[in-house]
């Protein structure tokens, strides 16, 4: 298990107001684009020395990316949960409940500089196709849904939502590398994109379903197991 701590560059941060939440959403940044694994280890001494920081601001945004579920506490440190395949299940479950909804109400009520920021992201999209760029993909996908989310009204839900999202970052790094899935995911956006400038909400909602759907069944096509099916004994699993 690697640490956090390598030969990186410390970094200056101007004078906050709350060092922690900058610290905060450093490390989120980098657990949303894979930058920090499974197999990192997070210590509050090594981030408090790479943020030219004291100890209590590090500490204190591990322990709310750990209440977030970004991470867990461990007896050497912090780390990124790792997650069963029930787990994925689950929470993929609870984003086909959620996000479909919500990004069809959202399609109601979303203003032009929500969906500039979706055209970029999309934009990006097809160029990681282009060039199978994982990280790249990665990226845009999550720049695409912070777009819409923004039209979110009910904050704890578009907080919920992105949480979500981000707890099944293994999918993406595991379905993401294949060329032909980067191309759907691009051409997912285009179509989710135009339901939104066509502010059609039940058209929002059905893409949104149908693309979340795909990327559950390509994640557990590659694990070669049913998306629904739950493990048990008396299967031999």
């Amino acid at each position: 298990m690697t640490n956090f701590s390598g030969p990186l560059d410390i970094v200056r941060l101007p004078k906050p107001e709350n060092l922690r939440d900058q610290i905060h959403g450093d490390l989120l940044a980098r657990i949303q684009l894979g930058e920090i694994s499974h197999a990192t280890r997070l210590v509050d001494t090594d981030i408090a020395n790479r943020f030219g920081t004291s100890r209590m601001p590090a500490r204190e945004a591990l322990l709310q990316l750990t209440n977030e579920g970004y991470l867990v506490s461990t007896t050497r440190g912090f780390r990124v949960p790792s997650l069963t395949d029930q787990d994925i299940r689950d929470i993929f479950e609870v984003r086909k409940l959620l996000e479909p909804r919500a990004a069809g109400q959202a399609a109601g009520i979303i203003v032009q500089p929500a969906l500039d920021i979706m055209e970029v992201a999309l934009e990006q999209a097809r160029k990681a196709a282009d060039t199978c760029d994982l990280m790249a993909m990665i990226a845009a996908n999550s720049a695409f849904r912070a777009g819409w989310l923004t039209a979110v009204r009910n904050e704890r839900l578009s907080a919920v939502i992105a949480r979500f999202a981000d707890h099944v970052q293994v999918v993406r790094l595991e379905t993401l590398k294949s060329a032909e899935t980067q191309r759907y995911v691009a051409n997912g956006l285009a179509s989710i994109l135009d339901a939104f400038e066509q502010r059609n909400a039940l058209a929002v909602a059905d893409r949104m379903s149908s693309f979340i759907g795909v990327a559950e069944e390509t994640y557990f096509a590659t694990r070669k197991l049913p998306p629904s099916k739950t493990p048990s004994s008396e299967d031999g699993t």
